[in-house]
């Protein structure tokens, strides 16, 4: 068992330091949760495609707009029965 805690804050100092000149290859560092250590991900092999984040983007996009379409509809006003209230309500 690794300490997930101390594994993220490894992670995201090679990642502040990507931001220094001449430390720009520590912009592809990853976890490696096997042995639980930070290393290159791209000399690895590990890649993520521009195409899948630009597809999470689009459904995540998607869902959201159909959750707002959701709401409007629950907010509209109800509509009136043109026969009245009646004793039994419907």
């Amino acid at each position: 068992a690794f300490d997930s805690t101390e594994l993220v804050a490894k992670l995201r100092a090679y990642h502040t330091a990507a931001q220094k000149k001449g430390k720009e290859g520590f912009k592809y560092t990853g976890l490696d949760l096997e042995s639980g250590a930070v290393r290159n991900n791209v000399k690895h092999g590990v890649l993520e495609p521009a195409m899948a984040k630009i597809k999470m983007i689009r459904f995540a996009t998607e869902a959201a707009v159909t959750i707002l379409r959701i709401d409007d509809a629950i907010k509209m006003n109800k509509k009136e029965d043109p026969k009245g209230p009646q004793q039994d309500h419907y």
